[in-house]
């Protein structure tokens, strides 16, 4: 079964195939990039494609057996819907078996936040596919705890005080690395056709994320709940944040819209996906690296 990883040089793509790589080698498994030299895995096989071109994909679909179709990033800018759209018919025209799509987790009520074009893409994008002709797979990730944690630990070199208007709702976060292993867990099963699966461990508030990084990097960072309006000004002030632009600045804000609205309180599906538990937030943490 030869397995591809689209959209594969970002970190969630690198975690996904160093995990297929630990599992089943790197004989069967290809990395589908817009640039594969962005692909820094020894020997991978790497294919040129991009989602805006469903000649590229399929050609770079080839003899793919299950795709695992990252969804397109919001920093890239055009038409999402439309570059998914070309993925799926190029997955049909290259007679892919099975595609496994990264969606979002979401309990359907991002009405009026900043979050729910982005959300209504995913979900568009899920009926696309499971209307498709294919096999398929929805695996709705958490929001990414490597993100929030960077941020909290950047807080710590400011003035001390995390703010976000979140306030003390759950959330359902985890690490890319336990995204990677769930992934890998659903390309190489046979069993998982036709169903969606949220990729998350326990849900968690702010305080709970605040306070398993301090313990972790020994820091003594304090959560500030702020208005949706100065959160948005904190995410435009935060260097990394800020260089990807105001479509991420926004979608960002959007989320913590979500977490404040209960959106993102969802039950977990990982022991269904992976046959054990999320690991623990303290053991996530030892997980982390920064975002590139």
């Amino acid at each position: 079964m030869r397995i591809a990883v689209s959209a594969a040089s970002g970190r969630l793509g690198h975690a996904i195939l160093r995990k297929l790589i630990e599992e089943s080698g790197t004989d069967a498994l290809i990395a589908i990039a817009r640039n594969p030299a962005r692909i820094s895995i020894p020997e991978m096989n790497c294919r040129q494609a991009d989602y805006q071109s469903i000649e590229q994909m399929s050609a770079a679909l080839e003899g793919v057996d299950t795709l695992i179709m990252i969804s397109a990033p919001v920093a890239s800018g055009g038409d999402r819907l439309a570059l998914h759209r070309n993925v799926i018919a190029a997955a049909k025209t290259a007679r892919v078996r099975r595609v496994i799509y990264t969606s979002v987790i979401g309990n359907g009520a991002e009405a009026g936040t900043l979050f729910e074009d982005f959300a209504n893409i995913n979900r568009s994008t899920e009926t696309d596919l499971q209307q498709s002709g294919l096999e398929w797979v929805i695996a709705r990730n958490g929001l990414y705890l490597d993100l929030d944690v960077l941020q909290i630990r950047g807080a710590a070199k400011h003035d001390g005080a995390y703010r976000n208007n979140a306030g003390n709702a759950r959330c359902g976060y985890i690490s890319i690395a336990e995204l990677a292993t769930a992934y890998a867990a659903l390309a190489l099963s046979p069993n998982t056709h036709g169903q969606s699966f949220n990729l998350i461990g326990t849900t968690y508030t702010q305080n709970d994320l605040v306070e398993a990084t301090n313990r972790a990097f020994g820091l003594r960072v304090s959560y500030v709940t702020v208005s949706f309006a100065d959160n948005l000004e904190r995410l435009r002030s935060v260097p990394f944040i800020a260089a990807r632009g105001e479509a991420v600045i926004n979608m960002l804000a959007g989320c913590f819209q979500c977490i404040e609205k209960g959106v993102f309180d969802v039950p977990s599906d990982y022991r269904q996906v992976t046959g054990r538990e999320a690991f623990s937030l303290a053991e996530q943490m030892t997980q982390l690296h920064p975002p590139e």
